[in-house]
């Protein structure tokens, strides 16, 4: 028998300790630590995935190399057949690789997963489900359509099962849904608990990187939307994507949060249907397609999400404040930021606002962070405040100072073709932009502005 013991776990970062603390000294939260049941890892158990080939007595040692004679050579990606998906990951799925897929409950993780695993149909997929059962994977499978002949269902929540079962199907790529519900057998502690979940992301870690398969992890979210288990949970996946949105709204929003074979600043954009998710090739002209006209308080911004150039709806409401202190709330956009872009109105443009309530918010459920919206903000809190529509034709792309100067943005001619395939037919942007860039070349009249009050003028008369 192995010897059993007793230590305290972190719910927060997965800090451990011998007896039990009110404040983690790892994360600083009060009150995270749990009891658990640890069990030494006997060398008889077979819990854990082994190499087939492996015996004992046969394992080396690693030794250290120099650099130079290294030898490295780029693997072939696995081409997913969903667009989205491959430009969030930087160009397909990695052998070997470890990705981890967060997001709230019922936003569409398994759907999304299930979906992949059926467009694969030139691998051999396994796809593990701890939460269903075989009768409701293949009632969603039916939704979505047309079924992939090699894509494998296993119920199943203990890794001893789980190993033995991909050791006689082999298959090329494994989806696990979700890690939360796995159970190892070299760990006494219930599902979901910080030891479980790091011991089985261990073991199936070891398992994708010595036979390159790559395996694809759902996780939970807490209530404040982060990746719930063990912050080293993160640290030990290659890849951690976030699937958000709003359930009442159609669009769901793929995000990058960490990669190690690609860029954090890609983002795909899905729109659920009934036959599950369809990718949305071109999101500007869908998060245009309902704008008003004629309304005071939008402007159109062109912002960036990695390599993609997005034309987004900023849509601002002032009113009057009711109460002695004014509110300011903001949707999709840093309340900090927006609070310093009023102080600038008021201060270099001399806006009365210190009296009224001020709600922003980007549409389409979008989380955005481009400082390329600043002056778009500022366009729509003016719109809003002297009751004044922008034309229709309008698009704004530019930084905002403290002192009220239009400050250059970065790659503005793919913020300008695009503006110009959607049919725009002015954009105000920073004189600075405009040096050694040929603005003749594009079907939009551009306007290369310094000051803020240049622009205000301009837009408004």
């Amino acid at each position: 028998m192995a010897k059993l013991k007793t230590l305290y776990f972190c719910q927060n970062c997965g800090a451990q300790s011998a007896k039990w603390i009110g404040r983690c000294p790892s994360c600083g939260e009060w009150n995270t630590y749990v009891e658990e049941v640890v069990q030494k890892e006997d060398t008889k158990a077979t819990g854990s995935w082994k190499p087939p080939t492996s015996s004992p007595g046969t394992s080396t040692a690693a030794k250290p190399r120099i650099i130079t004679d290294i030898h490295y050579e780029e693997e072939a990606r696995f081409d997913t057949n969903d667009g989205e998906l491959n430009r969030v990951l930087g160009g397909g799925l990695v052998p070997g690789s470890l990705v981890l897929i967060g997001g709230e409950p019922g936003i569409g993780k398994s759907t999304l997963m299930l979906q992949i695993a059926m467009a694969l149909r030139q691998l051999k997929v396994l796809y593990i489900s701890g939460e269903e059962s075989e009768q409701q994977i293949k009632m969603r499978a039916e939704r979505l359509g047309d079924q992939h002949p090699s894509c494998y269902i296993l119920t199943e929540t203990n890794t001893q099962n789980i190993f033995k079962q991909i050791d006689q199907l082999q298959p090329n790529v494994v989806i696990v849904d979700s890690i939360q519900t796995l159970q190892s057998g070299l760990v006494e502690s219930g599902a979901g608990s910080v030891s479980q979940v790091r011991e089985c992301t261990a073991e199936l870690l070891k398992y994708a990187k010595e036979t390159s398969v790559p395996v694809l992890l759902i996780g939970h979210i807490t209530k404040d939307g982060s990746i719930a288990g063990p912050k080293i949970l993160e640290h030990m996946v290659d890849t951690v994507l976030q699937f958000e949105g709003d359930r009442h709204l159609s669009y769901r929003i793929l995000r990058t949060i960490k990669n190690r074979f690609g860029s954090t600043a890609e983002l795909g954009i899905y729109e659920m249907q009934g036959s599950g998710l369809r990718q949305v090739s071109n999101p500007s002209e869908i998060l245009l397609s309902q704008r008003a006209e004629t309304l005071s308080g939008m402007a159109i911004g062109a912002t960036l999400e990695g390599n993609r150039p997005l034309l987004v709806e900023v849509q601002a409401l002032v009113t009057p404040a009711t109460y002695g202190t004014p509110q300011r709330s903001s949707t999709g956009f840093d309340s900090k930021r927006l609070n310093m872009l009023l102080a600038v109105l008021e201060k270099r443009s001399g806006l009365r606002l210190g009296q009224h309530d001020v709600f922003l918010n980007i549409a389409g459920g979008l989380r955005l962070e481009d400082p390329a919206l600043d002056l778009a903000v500022c366009a729509a809190v003016v719109s809003s405040l002297n009751d004044l529509p922008l034309s229709a034709d309008v698009c704004l792309a530019a930084e905002v100072g403290l002192s009220g100067e239009i400050r250059a943005v970065s790659r503005l001619d793919q913020r300008l073709s695009e503006a110009e395939k959607l049919g725009f037919q002015e954009m105000y942007i920073s004189q600075f932009n405009a040096r050694g860039l040929d603005l003749g070349r594009y079907g939009i009249r551009v306007h290369p502005l310094g000051r803020l009050d240049e622009v205000l003028s301009g837009i408004f008369g």
